[in-house]
Formats: C-alpha cells, sequence, structure tokens
C-alpha cells in the first residue's frame, strides 16, 4: 500500500470512530458529546496533515522544481556579477598601471630634454682658449677659473676629479715614467699642439684639448671619469 493508501486510511478510520462516537453519544450524554468532540478534533487534525491528493502532487513538483531553478539561477548570476566586478577591477588596475608608465616615460624623456637644453646652453656659453691673456704663469686657482669657463657646468666636476687626480692641477706636471704632459697627461705631450702652439706653457690650450679627448672618446667628460673610476686611466 503507498504512503497515500495509508494516509487515506487513517483519515477513514477517524471518521469511522467519529461516527460510532456519534452513537454511543446518543446512549451515555453528554459524556459521549464529549469524548465525540475529541474524535471530530483528531479527525480534522488528521486530514489537515494529510497528502496532497494525487492529481496535485505532479503540479507541486514542478514548482518545486521551478523554485530550485530560480534559486540555481539567481546563484548563477551572482556567481556572474562577481566574476564581472573582478574583470573590471584588474582591467582598471592594468590601465592605472599603464597610464602610471606612460606618465613615468614622458616624464623621463622631459627631464632629459631639458638636461640636453641646459647641455647646450651650457656650452655656448663657455669661453674658448683663445679668450684668455697670455701670462707667464698661473696658480692653481687662476687654472681651476679657467677650467670652470671652458667645461659645461654639468661636466665641471667631472673634468675636475680627472685633473685632480692626474695633475693635482699643475699645468705643468711630467710623469717621470711615461712622458705624459700637463693638467690632462697627455701622452705624449705634444699631442696637444693640435689645440695650440702654447701647450706647454698655456692651462687653457691644454683645458681645450682635453676637454676635446674627453668629448671625442668617451662622449664627455662623465663619461671620461665614469671609465677612469673602473681602469685608474682613460
Amino acid at each position: 500500500m503507498s504512503r497515500i493508501s495509508v494516509r487515506g486510511f487513517a483519515v477513514a478510520s477517524a471518521t469511522a470512530v467519529t461516527t460510532v462516537g456519534a452513537v454511543m453519544g446518543v446512549a451515555s450524554g453528554n459524556a459521549a458529546q464529549s469524548s465525540d468532540d475529541n474524535f471530530e478534533a483528531t479527525a480534522a487534525d488528521t486530514t489537515l496533515l494529510a497528502d496532497i491528493p494525487v492529481g496535485e502532487q505532479a503540479q507541486v513538483q514542478v514548482s518545486s522544481l521551478s523554485e530550485q531553478a530560480d534559486v540555481q539561477a539567481a546563484a548563477a548570476d551572482s556567481v556572474a556579477k562577481k566574476s564581472a566586478e573582478e574583470s573590471a577591477r584588474l582591467r582598471a588596475a592594468k590601465d592605472a598601471e599603464a597610464k602610471k608608465e606612460a606618465a613615468d616615460k614622458a616624464a623621463k624623456a622631459e627631464k632629459e630634454r631639458k638636461e640636453a637644453e641646459a647641455e647646450r646652453a651650457s656650452r655656448s656659453a663657455v669661453r674658448d682658449a683663445s679668450s684668455f691673456t697670455a701670462k707667464g704663469s698661473y696658480s692653481v686657482a687662476e687654472v681651476k677659473a679657467m677650467a670652470r669657463q671652458m667645461v659645461p657646468a654639468s661636466q665641471f666636476q667631472c673634468f675636475s676629479n680627472i685633473v685632480n687626480h692626474e695633475s693635482t692641477w699643475n699645468y705643468l706636471a711630467v710623469n717621470q715614467s711615461s712622458g705624459a704632459y700637463g693638467l690632462v697627461q697627455a701622452l705624449p705631450g705634444s699631442k696637444m699642439s693640435s689645440a695650440g702652439a702654447d701647450w706647454q706653457t698655456n692651462p687653457a690650450t691644454q683645458i681645450k684639448w682635453g676637454l676635446n679627448y674627453m668629448d671625442s672618446r668617451y662622449g664627455s667628460p662623465c663619461g671620461a671619469w665614469s671609465f677612469w673610476q673602473a681602469n685608474r686611466w682613460y
């Protein structure tokens, strides 16, 4: 017997009991009436707990499946929404990083442009060796002052570092071992004649030659200084 049939049998039984109670109530008076009321209540409760009729069970099942489908669809929508939000967050972060990189590159390019302009302005402002009046001798301070006026400001410290190591700013310095001569220790010293015939006695001529040498071989005095630091010569 199916569960539906059993529950139906229970309802039928409760109804039968109610009928018997009604008959007994005629013989027993009020007491029977009270018992009859209890049976009716029990029968009513049993009817409320009875299963849904077989003909309506399919509709209940369809309704349950529909609710489950709605729940699953809502869960899928929630997952899709979270996935879309995460994708949007990652895309925004990537876009922000790309913008930052572009801004950094632009800032670097602008900095290099300004430095190049400053370098050109500095070079155009320097004095040529021929603009200095020749003297019989020069102090270290005078030689340094010449160099400051001839070497671009952005390169002066590098130039000064090399000269300080090579000759301690002595334009008459001679290396007894190699014969290198002058502020920048040209080897041989006669190389500096390309900058002027007075290369032996004029610091300005030596500075001019040394600056041209550093520019042509290392790109700048700072390039020459970097090489010097690594090799102890240039």
